[in-house]
């Protein structure tokens, strides 16, 4: 039997000032991160749609940041946000296949209305099924409740990752735990895969997988099933994706 020992190397899920309602630099991220023993993180900052946030220069331009920090490694990435029911992003592809990793998410105040399950379900199916997109961050928020056997079954034909999101547990998205240990039960089950995510929006949140990790137990998912697990674990999940980490 596997070890249920959930030592996470890998943040997938960080943001900074470069959101727009977050409050530290990269660099302030990796310097926590470090302190904790990450392996790397995600800068994942959310993209144009939400008020505040990063423009597509941003994004462009995210081949400044060193890729090593601190001795962290530091993944170009985004929180894109799904923009209808056919599951639109709010970043040209152009952009994002220059992207480490594409998480994607239904978020309020972005131009998405949310017309219940059917119209929610059918958009993250959408973001699942394009070939940039690697994660669905949240897909438990009460806010925009989905069709969760549907969701899973996709993501698992997809290959691709659905999010345990700490904070939604911590600071947001209240009410999101019975859909999540729904979520992650139909995953152990069904053989899916899960990333967690601190979701911090302060560099000292970086790494904070406490409650995330309960549900991991709680479900039974393997940490093999975990694509962020360590680093190593996420070279093969992107590289499975044919999208090797490319670390120049």
């Amino acid at each position: 039997m596997e070890s249920r020992n959930f030592e996470i190397k890998v943040d997938l899920h960080v943001h900074t000032i470069s959101s727009g309602h977050a409050y530290s630099t990269v660099e302030e991220c990796a310097r926590w991160a470090s302190a904790k023993g990450l392996q790397a993180i995600a800068v994942t900052d959310h993209g144009p749609a939400v008020p505040g946030s990063g423009n597509l220069y941003h994004f462009w331009n995210l081949k400044v940041i060193p890729r090593r920090l601190h001795g962290v490694l530091i993944l170009r990435s985004v929180e894109a946000n799904i923009l209808d029911a056919e599951g639109n992003l709010d970043l040209p592809e152009k952009v994002l296949d220059a992207l480490d990793v594409v998480h994607a998410g239904l978020h309020p105040y972005t131009g998405y209305e949310g017309n219940g399950i059917e119209e929610n379900t059918a958009a993250l199916l959408a973001a699942l099924a394009n070939p940039l997109v690697d994660i669905i961050v949240h897909p438990d928020n009460p806010a925009f409740p989905v069709d969760m056997e549907a969701l899973v079954e996709a993501a698992v034909r997809e290959g691709k990752a659905l999010e345990i999101n700490n904070s939604s547990f911590v600071y947001t998205r209240s009410g999101s735990e019975e859909n999540c240990r729904l979520m992650a039960r139909l995953v152990s089950e069904r053989g899916g895969l899960v990333a967690v995510g601190s979701d911090a929006h302060m560099a000292s949140f970086a790494g904070e997988f406490g409650k995330a990790i309960e549900i991991l137990r709680e479900t039974d998912i393997a940490p093999s099933s975990v694509v962020n697990y360590s680093l190593e674990r996420l070279e093969d999940f992107l590289a499975g994706r044919g999208k090797p980490l490319r670390l120049e």
